[in-house]
């Protein structure tokens, strides 16, 4: 197997930094007046492409997250943004009156919740879902 040269290595990582072959050429330091074709070549290369597969799998590992700290913390965000909080008058007295503090925040975080634990390689079978919106959702509904 061939080895990657300094300037090679720091090909792939200027790469992988913005997928751009002629800026990860010119950042690595290649001289030439055709950059694109030099990343060409580069990218052509299969000990080049493993080396960019080595570092891609090392970054996918270090961002493993486990699964229930992602539910919990977008549960958190649902349950804040779904809290009741007092409406103020225009001088920032209680009006009496309550409001959610920001549906649109929680129906992100469910949604995104929902993407997350019912990804379509996780799914045997077809869900059903309902469509609620907003003026009709209420505490049976839920």
């Amino acid at each position: 197997m061939k080895k990657l040269t300094l300037q090679q290595k720091k090909f792939v990582t200027e790469y992988l930094k913005n997928l751009d072959g002629e800026i990860a050429a010119k950042n690595a330091g290649y001289k030439s007046n055709n950059l694109k074709s030099v990343s060409e070549d580069l990218l052509s290369r299969d000990y080049i492409i493993r080396e960019l597969n080595r570092q891609l799998n090392n970054q996918i590992k270090t961002l493993h997250v486990q699964r229930g700290y992602v539910v919990k913390k977008l549960l958190q965000i649902a349950e804040f943004s779904l809290a009741e909080e007092d409406v103020l008058d225009k001088e920032g007295n209680p009006t009496g009156k309550k409001k959610l503090r920001d549906t649109s925040a929680a129906l992100k975080a469910l949604d995104s919740l929902c993407k997350y634990l019912f990804q379509k390689d996780d799914l045997n079978t077809d869900l059903e879902a309902k469509i609620i919106t907003i003026s009709n959702l209420n505490d049976k509904k839920i």
